[in-house]
């Protein structure tokens, strides 16, 4: 697994005012901007060229990371322009810089100690979701995880959270605009859609797998939960 892109498009809005000035994936947590931890492992899992998708205070990014080159890597920017185009979107602004293989993706705005060099570079299916328990922010979870390493949507409880964390073949937009249908967004130019969809009907025809990461893991959606992370991560 030589390619990855790190989602850092949003808005940020439920960060406010953090991000009013700083894109939440560049906000630091543990000494450092929560987007270097994933380059970090990025690098140490082998990886050696990396897309961003940008929108928000876009310029913050190259002029924070540069080219990549501290960390062994190659960074690429895909610019989304002033409004975000959705992780579907987003992914599909992305493929022209990300080749054919099969790449890593990550949120941006997530922390974890899942090990990057561990997920299968090679995916059987379409994608590999990492899942984790659920958070009390989001106690219902996203999917389930069958005796057989599948994921299902339609499936009865137990479920789990989608970390932000997978593996991808740019496969699964082969038929994207059929199975997202006709919603104005997707419409536009660039097309902005969410990337559920997508595996949701990678899902029913059994071609997404994953695995349960068991350790530490945090959506940073909120200043508070921004600061408890900070707290950990310096304690350590």
């Amino acid at each position: 697994m030589r390619h990855a892109l790190i989602f850092a498009a949003g808005l940020g809005e439920r960060m406010r005012p953090l991000t009013e000035h700083t894109p939440k994936p560049l906000l630091v947590a543990g000494g450092k901007p929560l987007i270097v931890w994933h380059l970090e492992k990025l690098a140490a899992a082998g990886v050696n060229y990396v897309v961003i998708n940008t929108s928000h205070l876009a310029e913050q990014f190259p002029d924070t990371l540069g080219d990549g080159s501290r960390w062994g890597l190659r960074i690429r920017y895909a610019y989304e322009g002033a409004t975000p185009l959705e992780t579907g979107g987003g992914m599909l602004n992305a493929m022209a810089l990300l080749g054919p293989e099969p790449f890593l993706a990550v949120n941006g705005d997530i922390w974890t100690d899942a090990d990057f060099a561990a997920l299968p570079a090679e995916p059987q299916g379409l994608a590999h979701l990492v899942m984790v328990d659920n958070p009390a922010h989001h106690p219902h979870g996203d999917f389930a995880l069958d005796a057989n390493g599948l994921l299902r949507d339609e499936a009865p409880p137990p479920r789990l959270t989608f970390s932000g964390l997978g593996i991808y073949r740019r496969e699964l937009f082969g038929d994207w605009r059929a199975v997202v249908g006709d919603e104005l967004s997707a419409m536009e130019k660039p097309p902005r859609f969410k990337l559920a969809p997508l595996l949701r009907h990678a899902m029913a025809q059994g071609a997404v797998q994953g695995s349960h990461h068991r350790g530490a893991w945090t959506d940073v959606g909120t200043p508070q939960r921004l600061a408890e992370l900070d707290a950990r991560l310096r304690a350590a």
